[in-house]
């Protein structure tokens, strides 16, 4: 793990402290099975009718692996890079009796056998803290099976540009659609470098690895919003969250 992975792991396993302290709250949510989107569920539903084994990269708090189950998966297999939020999320899928299964390790190099998921699941602040698109398009593309799926609900790559100012839309002097990374000072980053990738950088990557892209939506709302925080950006004139659906190509 080169230094700038490590130093971002260190301020997800410090943000990830959340998980356990509020952890009464975030088992009662999770109980509500809430945590998916109407998007997400309108996308998901024909591909979780079949009972998939899912496996979910960067898993953070595994809110919506109690939402996968609940809505059809058979089981999941989640992988996050922080111990502390493994350690959590585990412990809630044992409570609410999910067959949820969590695995601490850096995505990605995901140590789970080629060919062992129907559906990879990722998103909502996952992609942000891959270096390395390229190689997680590949671990993607060997955990699936062929005809396998691939489901992404993420911030869309020009969130990093808008201003969080409550009467006018604006675009951040000090940040670039096509930069390299920047500097992340709010919840949860606390400092870590953010990778950014183009949305053509996504596609394109998954291409490559041997995947075609069935749907690929763009959306108005956030999937976050900080509590207590508004803007105009999130007021349905630009992008803030994408939704992509792909899947293995058969030999």
């Amino acid at each position: 793990m080169d230094t700038d992975v490590a130093r971002n792991r260190v301020a997800w396993e410090q943000a990830s402290q959340k998980h356990v302290r509020e952890y009464d709250e975030l088992l009662a949510q999770a109980a509500r099975r809430e945590s998916l989107t109407g998007n997400e569920r309108r996308l998901l539903e024909p591909v979780l009718r079949e009972r998939p084994v899912v496996v979910h990269l960067q898993s953070g708090h595994g809110m919506d692996d109690v939402d996968l189950v609940s809505a059809g998966a058979g089981r999941v297999v989640a992988v996050d890079y922080s111990v502390t939020a493994a350690s959590a999320a585990q412990r809630r899928a044992r409570e609410l009796g999910v067959p949820a299964y969590y695995v601490a390790a850096e995505v990605p190099g995901v140590p789970l056998k080629p060919g062992v998921a129907d559906l990879v699941y990722t998103g909502k602040g996952a992609l942000i803290w891959m270096r390395d698109i390229d190689a997680w398009a590949r671990d993607v593309a060997t955990l699936l099976k062929p005809g396998g799926q691939l489901f992404v609900y993420e911030a869309h790559p020009a969130v990093p540009l808008w201003v969080w100012d409550e009467q006018e839309v604006g675009v951040r002097p000090d940040r670039s659609y096509f930069a390299d990374s920047h500097i992340n000072e709010t919840f949860p980053a606390n400092g870590a470098q953010e990778w950014q990738w183009t949305l053509g950088q996504i596609v394109t990557a998954l291409v490559a690895a041997g995947l075609e892209i069935r749907v690929l939506e763009e959306y108005p709302e956030p999937f976050w919003k900080p509590v207590g925080q508004e803007a105009a950006a999130w007021e349905g004139r630009l992008p803030n969250s994408f939704a992509l659906l792909a899947e293995k190509v058969r030999s």
